[in-house]
């Protein structure tokens, strides 16, 4: 039987003192378990989060619109990986004809990010956003000439003001600040978090898993 104050306080830091020699015996361990937290703080913050993070903005979305697996992707224009990343993302959605890709703006790079995130989300609107999307992406430099000559092909007219754009901006900031989303692009899926450039593959797996979850 434990005395109130005496074994079991001496168990304590007995099981304490073993496991500290197992850490620092195998200190290897420590990324994983602190990768592993991560990842389960994640996934209660994209549950948390529900519909905020997979519903789309108007149009902002490419692939099947009802679809049973949502991949959503925050991104920024001035962004050199996510740019990159835009054939795999077609890719994803020629092969998986019931994947839905949302697009979340996160314009944090320049200012000239959140001029494109305003001109991309009009073309949201005007269910016109892969238009608009593919052609900035495909223009080079992110300048005031390449959103309007993204925006004219696109077929798309952008406000001078738009109060729906920049709260939808800020949301997106919010809702990445909450899953702990640190750089651009970013990626949910199921209750994952995938932070950088992702291959097919990956991107794949993680798809995969959401579906066997769901």
């Amino acid at each position: 039987m434990w005395a109130a104050g005496g074994a079991a306080p001496a168990e304590r830091a007995r099981i304490e003192g073993v496991v500290r020699e197992y850490l620092l015996a195998n200190p290897e361990i420590l990324p994983q378990a602190m990768e592993r937290l991560q990842q389960r703080e994640q996934a209660k913050a994209v549950a948390t989060a529900g519909d905020g993070v997979t519903k789309a903005y108007a149009g902002a979305f490419m692939g099947n619109p009802n679809g049973d697996v949502t991949l959503v992707e925050f991104y920024d224009y001035n962004c050199g990986i996510c740019r990159a990343n835009l054939p795999v993302v077609q890719e994803l959605i020629r092969r998986d004809p019931n994947l839905k890709v949302v697009f979340r703006e996160l314009p944090v790079l320049a200012e000239s990010s959140r001029d494109a995130a305003r001109a991309s989300l009009a073309a949201a609107r005007a269910n016109r956003f892969a238009p608009f999307h593919n052609a900035l992406f495909g223009g080079g430099r992110v300048s005031p000439e390449s959103i309007a000559a993204a925006a004219r092909s696109a077929g798309v007219t952008v406000p001078a003001q738009d109060k729906s754009a920049d709260a939808e901006i800020a949301r997106n900031l919010q809702i990445a600040g909450e899953l702990g989303v640190t750089g651009v692009p970013s990626w949910v899926v199921g209750d994952q978090v995938l932070i950088g450039g992702q291959s097919v593959e990956r991107l794949q797996r993680a798809i995969a898993e959401a579906r066997r979850e769901a």
